[in-house]
């Protein structure tokens, strides 16, 4: 025995072939697409139950709002007889309920319009993480 020190690194005990890291790193990536893919669903199908809760409600107070409409015109009706006749009383309730039906045509279409298209917004960033993550241990 010598005075000179093993200055040599340890020699770890797992070393892997091309084909085992392939393998893993194709597995890996076929794990982390299916958990993407399940997140994804996830959310689109809370988005979906929120969407159609929140639908149900509209539609309820629409029916309810249809009925006062046609309980208001009828006394926009019965309160403009007094003073006209009862058929131009109704034409006139009638020709308003017209174009307050255009204005709210026209402003539902420009929501629609504007509206965004229903994305996984957080599995969309969670996917370009990952892309982003493996390019760069690619380039490494």
């Amino acid at each position: 025995m010598t005075g000179t020190t093993d200055t040599a690194r340890p020699v770890r005990d797992e070393h892997h072939s091309v084909g085992e890291l392939v393998s893993q790193a194709t597995e890996q990536l076929s794990h982390l697409v299916r958990q993407e893919v399940a997140l994804a669903k996830e959310e689109l199908a809370a988005k979906g139950r929120r969407a159609g809760r929140g639908g149900g409600l509209l539609g309820a107070a629409g029916a309810v709002a249809y009925a006062g409409l046609l309980a208001l015109a009828g006394t926009a009706t019965a309160a403009l007889s007094l003073t006209l006749s009862v058929w131009a009383a109704a034409l006139i309730v009638t020709g308003a309920l017209f174009l307050f039906a255009g204005l709210l045509a026209a402003a539902g279409r420009a929501q629609l319009r504007r509206a965004a298209p229903p994305r996984p917004e957080e599995t969309l960033g969670s996917v370009r993480a990952d892309v982003e993550e493996i390019r760069e241990r690619a380039h490494r």
